[in-house]
């Protein structure tokens, strides 16, 4: 062989060893931007259900209307919140009214025992799940992509094509760890 040969034979290898590190970080890129619009479908189904779980709970208790005023404002935060911190942020907000929605459905037999409420804890309950196993999902893609961005040698193409590291889904207090329950 010759010199001229195993040089071209080694810059080949080189080139696709490249290509190939470049399409895992755009693969993980993409697989990341995906899983976190999963996250704002599941919300966006769970922020759909919060009016119709309130217009239920009013018609047995419409004295309360701070707690619907409230519910119906950490809604809307938690509609506009953009990034993963200002997500977590907007949900703790959103779970604390909840809770308070939750109380004043306890003091409500009739309420609790109603066909459509049930329906809509059920559905509340399923939505809750699927937002929790979507946000383990956003949160292991950002783990893989963020390694691979920092690892050496993927570290010297993810520096070449300025792919950036993105935020995990982090919930800002112990508290919040644990989902609304939907318990009546």
């Amino acid at each position: 062989m010759s010199a001229g040969f195993v040089i071209v034979l080694i810059a080949v290898a080189v080139a696709a060893w490249a290509i190939m590190n470049y399409n895992r970080l755009v693969k993980l890129q993409v697989r990341a931007k995906a899983s976190w619009q999963d996250i704002d479908v599941q919300l966006k189904r769970r922020y759909d259900l919060i009016p119709n779980l309130v217009e239920t709970v009013k018609g047995y208790a419409s004295h309360e209307k701070k707690v619907f005023e409230q519910v119906t404002i950490a809604r809307t935060q938690a509609i506009n919140a953009s990034s993963p911190k200002e997500q977590a942020l907007a949900e703790e907000g959103l779970k604390n009214t909840l809770k308070s929605l939750f109380a004043v459905v306890e003091n409500y037999p009739d309420l609790k025992a109603n066909a459509n409420f049930l329906e809509l804890q059920r559905s509340f309950e399923q939505v809750e799940d699927t937002v929790q196993r979507s946000r383990v999902y956003y949160n292991a893609v950002v783990r893989d992509l963020n390694t691979r961005i920092r690892i050496f040698p993927q570290s010297v193409i993810a520096n070449m094509f300025h792919f950036q590291k993105r935020e995990f889904y982090m919930l800002p207090n112990e508290e919040q760890r644990e989902a609304p329950r939907a318990r009546f």
